[in-house]
């Protein structure tokens, strides 16, 4: 029922992807899960609690995907953006899947670009056709999933690309020293995959981890824990307790990494993590702490995770192990 559960967690969490190949998940978790993406629908975007107001927009030049970025880059006084590219809950093609995390991450002076257009949320355009496709009648298979860690990597591309055009919003005002990855439970995976790109500097993994029993149980994409050798850089698990279909996942790719610093962070969160509330809750918090203490050597945010009496060892919501930390 675990490999059921999480396809659950994939395709709500995102819209998609992967093959159903165990028994059907919960429908009452469907029905929960549909009214809180429903609500969510509803909410104004976050600004985020930074020092520069976040928004959210497509941008003409990288029509497939969604940018977060400070609204007035006048404001900067100086400093550089770091780039952070995210892959969404169900490797689903919706940019604003997580606009309330993203955001906060931007209103600290980062450029997050998630692939897919705005499908949710303010501004939200019509979902193709194809998004809601279900399971083939034949096989039981859900389709593809409708992006991959390439199209994750396209919108760091794009970033350093525009970072030296003449003509560019951004020219000159990102630091490519400052490049993490990050994604949610099949845009996790993503993260993994992407994680092995030299440019990378962080890596972020939220409510997922390769499968435990070496299946590849999203028709498309092949994941397997031998990935996680590929990781050259500090690495945070973010994962929602036992009752998060990833835990299991998760926790096994934590015991097994052992050549770079790694850290978990677990709380009774469930799969969903606190993304949908307002500037992405706790998690929006955390991952901006860690992307400033490990891209921009911010010791006062290392606090956080850092040392026997960091911030979170004392936290009596999250539990925090480390490796290497």
């Amino acid at each position: 029922m675990r490999i059921g559960l999480f396809a659950l967690g994939l395709a709500l969490i995102g819209g998609t992807a992967l093959a159903q190949t165990a028994p059907q998940p919960d429908p009452e978790a469907a029905r929960r899960m549909a009214e809180m993406r429903a609500a969510d629908v509803k909410r104004p975007d976050s600004v985020g609690t930074g020092p520069y107001a976040a928004i959210k927009e497509a941008d003409p030049a990288l029509p497939d995907h969604t940018v977060y970025r400070p609204a007035d880059l006048s404001k900067l006084g100086g400093k550089k953006l770091g780039v952070v590219v995210w892959g969404n809950g169900g490797c689903a093609a919706d940019g604003a899947s997580a606009r309330h995390h993203l955001a906060q991450i931007a209103s600290y002076g980062y450029l997050v670009i998630a692939p897919g257009k705005i499908y949710s949320g303010p501004g939200a355009l019509p979902r193709p056709a194809t998004a809601a496709r279900g399971p083939d009648p034949a096989t039981g298979q859900l389709p593809p999933p409708a992006t991959s860690a390439q199209d994750v990597l396209k919108g760091l591309d794009w970033a350093l690309a525009e970072n030296g055009r003449d003509g560019s919003r951004y020219k000159g005002l990102i630091d490519p020293a400052q490049v993490a990855v990050a994604g949610h439970s099949c845009g996790g995976l993503q993260a993994i995959q992407a994680g092995a790109d030299k440019r990378i500097k962080t890596v972020l993994v939220h409510n997922s981890g390769v499968f435990n029993d070496g299946k590849q149980s999203i028709s498309g994409m092949t994941v397997e824990k031998s990935l996680l050798k590929s990781l050259h850089t500090p690495t945070l698990y973010v994962l929602g307790g036992k009752g998060d279909v990833a835990w299991p996942n998760g926790t096994d790719d934590y015991a097994r990494i052992d050549h770079i610093p790694v850290a978990l962070l677990d709380a009774d969160v469930g799969h969903g993590g606190t993304f949908r509330e307002d500037n992405g809750g706790d998690v929006g918090r955390f991952s901006v702490a860690w992307l400033n203490w490990q891209l921009r050597g911010d010791a006062e945010a290392g606090k956080l995770f850092k040392g026997a009496d960091c911030g979170l060892c004392k936290d009596p919501k999250w539990k925090i192990e480390r490796k290497g930390i």
